[in-house]
Formats: structure tokens, sequence, C-alpha cells
């Protein structure tokens, strides 16, 4: 298979590919077929370099940037606008980057279009410039950026797109997100960042102060009970994505949804309380809850 194999990686580009190892879901696991991991690990590494851009963890020596024809550059916003650029290439010309031309085999033989690149480097620039959100409403909107485009590609790359999948895989990718947040609440608030709806976090009478202190009290861990169960109705919404594919795919589906289930259950087994660190699913656990995913599944199939 041609693709991404004929191209050879920097040192750069091999550590934002390696980082696939420590992602909270396997990226392009074992079982799929062989075209579909490349083309998987090829939008991987295109996520996870502007999502470094965005987070500041670009590789030392400033290579990125060179590549991205920013050198010295070290301003986000302005290094998010030069990766625009050199997507931009992909669709027509030819991009500097190796993640980036890694990638237009993938976008050719799929037919994928810049949208759902072009929301994830907006993600990232709302991160740049939105720490806080007002409501339920404004984080969804944010997901609809930063978490669902990556659904849509999984559905692109796989030949399985329909307007009913995109819209479950959409609430999949929209509840693993916020999973994600109420993982980290400590992690974020130390970056100066509150994924927690402000209309919520009055509602519970749950201030910053409180989110910054080194276990949740009562009022937080009311808080956090509130968005699991929220987010875990939005996960079953999606769940029927399962059952609609086949084969390998619906494995990997079913990991995704599983895997959102067993970090609530981690939630939920932690009393609620995630400021000591983030609650994580046991091996066994994970396990369960994929083995409960793919038996609806095939109930519903």
């Amino acid at each position: 298979m041609t693709g991404t194999r004929q191209v050879c990686p920097d040192a750069s580009s091999r550590t934002t590919l390696d980082k696939a190892a420590h992602e909270n879901f396997p990226v392009a696991p074992f079982f799929l077929p062989r075209a579909w991991r490349d083309d998987l690990m090829a939008v991987y590494g295109y996520a996870r370099l502007v999502d470094d851009i965005g987070d500041g963890d670009l590789a030392p020596g400033g290579a990125d940037a060179r590549l991205l024809g920013a050198e010295g550059e070290t301003d986000r916003l302005a290094l998010l606008d030069a990766f625009e650029t050199d997507l931009r290439r992909v669709f027509d010309g030819t991009p500097s980057h190796p993640l980036l031309r890694a990638l237009r085999p993938t976008v050719r033989r799929h037919g994928l279009t810049p949208e759902p690149f072009l929301g994830l480097i907006e993600a990232n620039r709302q991160d740049q410039l939105v720490r806080r959100y007002e409501t339920y409403d404004d984080l969804a909107a944010y997901c609809e950026l930063s978490a669902n485009p990556v659904g849509r590609l999984v559905l692109g790359i796989t030949g399985t797109t329909s307007p009913e999948r995109l819209r479950r895989s959409d609430a999949v990718c929209t509840a693993l997100q916020i999973v994600e947040h109420l993982q980290d609440v400590a992690e974020d608030l130390a970056h100066d960042r509150i994924y927690l709806p402000a209309e919520d976090m009055r509602r519970f009478r749950v201030t910053e102060a409180d989110l910054a202190r080194p276990s949740g009290g009562a009022s937080v861990r009311a808080l956090i009970a509130f968005e699991a169960e929220r987010t875990r109705r939005l996960l079953d919404e999606g769940r029927p994505l399962v059952g609609s594919v086949r084969g390998r795919l619906r494995l990997l589906l079913a990991g995704f949804v599983g895997g959102g289930h067993a970090a609530l259950d981690a939630i939920t087994a932690a009393g609620h309380d995630v400021l000591p660190g983030p609650p994580r699913a046991t091996g066994p656990n994970l396990m369960r809850s994929v083995g409960a995913v793919l038996r609806r599944a095939r109930g519903e199939g």
C-alpha cells in the first residue's frame, strides 16, 4: 500500500506519533486492516500536532515551526495560522510539514474535505482565547470543534458515513471529550482553564477556589455527579452507532463507547472526587464495559 509509509518522518514527527501509545483510547489498534491503521495514524499525527501547538508542547528545537515556514515563531496563534496555511496545501498543493505530507494520500484516497481538519485548528485557537464556558451549550459548541471532527474522519476513512451515523458519532465524541474534562478538572485549572459550565457551578454553589482544593467537598462532588450523569446519557444516545456497523469497526467503536462508560464508572467509584487526580478505569472494568456494549450491539444490529 502506498501513502503514509512513503513519507519518512523527521525526529519531531516521530516524537509526535509516539504519543499515540499514551492516549486514553487506542489510535490504530492491531486488529484493524493495515490500510485503516495507516490512515488513522496519519489523521492522529495531524490532530496530535495541532494540539501540541495549541498546548505549547512542541518538541524542543523549533523544528516544527521551521517546517511550517514560521522559524523562530513562538506565539501559538501565529503558529496555528502557519499550520492552517500548510494544511490547505494538502488539498491544493504540496505541504511542507512531514505529518501533513503523510496526510495527503489519506485525504485523496477517501475524498476527505478540509472542514474537520479546520475544526481542530479552530478549537485550538479557541483554547488560546476562551478559558471559561458559561453554559453547557457553549461547551458542546467547543466539542463540536475539538472532538466531533475526529469521529467524522474515522467514518470517512472506513467508508461508513451516513447522516444518522454522523449524529451518533457526534454524541459519542462530545461525551468522550466531556469525560476527559471531568477527569482533568485539577490539571485544567492549573492551566487556567475550566470546562465545567459556569451556570452549573453557580447552581451547585461551586467556586473556582473550591476546584483548587486537594479534595472535592460535597458541592464539588454533586456537580461532578450531575455532569457525569448527563454525559452518560449523551454517550448512550450515541451507542447505537456501534450496532450500525460490522466486523472490526464495530469492535473499535465499542472500545470508544465502552471506554467512556468505564471512565464514568471510575469517576463514580471515586465518589465523584476528581480533584486528587484523574480517576482511571482498570483493565478488567474496561473489558467488561466493552463486552456489554458489544452484547447490546448484537441485539440491535
